[in-house]
Order: C-alpha cells, then structure tokens, then sequence
C-alpha cells in the first residue's frame, strides 16, 4: 500500500513523464499494448503512467526508454542530472598560479606538470602552440 501523499515535486512529475510518455508514443507507429507485449510491463501499470497516475520505478524507466529508444531521461527527467555529471570536467583553479602545488588528476592519473602548463596557456590566451 502506498504511502498516502505525494509532495508537489513528485505530482509534477507524474505529469511531465506522462507527456514524455504520450508524446513519443504519438510520434511512433506502436500502441500501449506493444509496450505491454515486447517490455512486459502490466497493461494496468502502463496505463497509470501515461495518465500519470503513478510513477515508473526505475528498472521500468529504464525498459519504456529501450523500447521507445531513448535516453531514460527523456521520459524522467530525474535521470537527466546523471547524463549532466558524467560529461562536466572541474578545471577549476587550472589558471590560477596560486593552485600548481595541487595534484590535478584525469581519470585517476595525475596530470604532469607540463600538461597543466599547456592547458593554463590554452585557458589563458585561447592560444594552443606546442
């Protein structure tokens, strides 16, 4: 049984994952009940999430997304701050002298000090020369 109340955060997106929901299924030649068939997800749970009724769990997020052949962030946009780290890169503090006794790493590997020169010169002047 379900907790009883929803805060205004999650009543919103009830709504926006139902119109990600119902828009990629307009824009596609499939019916709710192929997703029922191909994913197996119950048709009553299906139903609940494209009148926005209910909220998906994330495994079914994550199988509407493979059969839609999305990002699971375009039907929840709870997933869309996952994407957004994993692509950013913190140089902060690269351009600052005060900073070269810092140990700046990429990937675990630390970065060499002729590298973190370079990539100064390039954030300082734009410049790239070898």
């Amino acid at each position: 049984m379900g907790r009883g109340y929803l805060t205004p955060q999650e009543i919103e997106l009830k709504k926006t994952i139902s119109l990600n929901l119902n828009n990629l299924l307009n824009s596609s030649q499939k019916k709710k009940v192929d997703i029922h068939r191909e994913v197996g997800i119950p048709k009553s749970t299906i139903t609940d999430y494209f009148k926005g009724n209910s909220l998906p769990s994330k495994e079914n997020v994550a199988k509407l997304a493979e059969f839609f052949n999305v990002p699971d962030y375009e039907i929840d946009p709870r997933f869309k701050k996952n994407v957004d780290e994993k692509e950013h890169i913190d140089l902060t503090g690269i351009s600052r002298p005060e900073t070269e006794e810092k140990i700046f790493s990429y990937e675990g590997k630390e970065i060499p000090k002729r590298d973190l020169e370079l990539i100064r010169r390039i954030l300082e002047t734009g410049e790239y020369d070898e």
